[in-house]
């Protein structure tokens, strides 16, 4: 639930507010309350305007997920494929893009601006298996590269992960995390 909250909305209201009574407290000559506009209010102002310009929204789910894949999930999720969900769901903050710094490791991001852009994720199944797809806009890395980093992939995302590409159209890669039996990680 916390994860859902957008933190900069909540510090720009909440600042706002104690600003607002700050100031309307100076000019009806209330000292003791006016100071909790300007000692708290102002602070609590400026820091959601900071969250606000270093915030970074929820990747969308293209399609809604259907109740068995949500029960496979439970199954057979890895750790991999549920952190990667979890963070990509939430707001984040100092942050340029989703999953930035695990493509700049695995060499998928040349460049801040020829990185892929992670627009959306979906879950589905393939062959009974759980399968987490992320769906990038990859202008600048083509799908050959992307297939050439297949093996350090899977190793990155852990055991029990086997990964797929697609390219439904021109600039877009679909990366599938898929689900594989392994008994190393549960």
């Amino acid at each position: 639930m916390l994860r859902k909250i957008r933190l900069a909305k909540l510090a720009l209201i909440l600042g706002g507010l104690l600003t607002l009574t700050g100031f309307t407290a100076y000019a009806l000559d209330y000292a003791t309350l006016n100071l909790v506009g300007f000692f708290y209010g102002i602070p609590l102002l400026l820091g959601g305007l900071a969250l606000k310009a270093s915030e970074l929204l929820p990747v969308p789910f293209s399609k809604p997920t259907s109740p068995e894949v949500l029960a496979l999930r439970e199954e057979q999720a890895s750790v991999a494929q549920a952190k990667i969900r979890k963070d990509v769901t939430r707001y984040r903050y100092g942050q340029e893009a989703h999953l930035d710094e695990s493509l700049d490791k695995l060499g998928l991001s040349p460049s801040d601006e020829e990185r892929p852009i992670l627009e959306a994720i979906r879950e589905t199944t393939i062959d009974g298996a759980y399968t987490l797809i992320l769906e990038f806009e990859s202008e600048y890395v083509p799908l050959e590269t992307w297939k050439n980093k297949q093996e350090k992939m899977e190793k990155y995302f852990g055991p029990g992960v086997h990964i797929t590409f697609s390219q439904p159209a021109e600039d877009r890669i679909e990366v599938a995390l898929i689900r594989t039996p392994d008994s190393a990680e549960s």
